[in-house]
């Protein structure tokens, strides 16, 4: 038969959900480092093919 699980504190669900929003600030903190490298063409761990942008007359 279950049985339901005891009841999680609020310190220790908060402690979770605070480890959890963390890692999706790194997350996005990397992913905008990255992005400004790439764009500044100073990136050495990803290739970016590049175009040229020149105007036609």
């Amino acid at each position: 038969m279950a049985v339901p699980k005891k009841r999680t504190s609020i310190s220790k669900k908060r402690i979770r959900k605070n480890i959890w929003k963390l890692k999706g600030h790194w997350a996005a903190k990397k992913a905008i480092s990255l992005a400004k490298s790439i764009s500044t063409g100073n990136s050495k761990s990803f290739f970016v093919q590049q175009t040229s942008n020149k105007v036609l007359e």
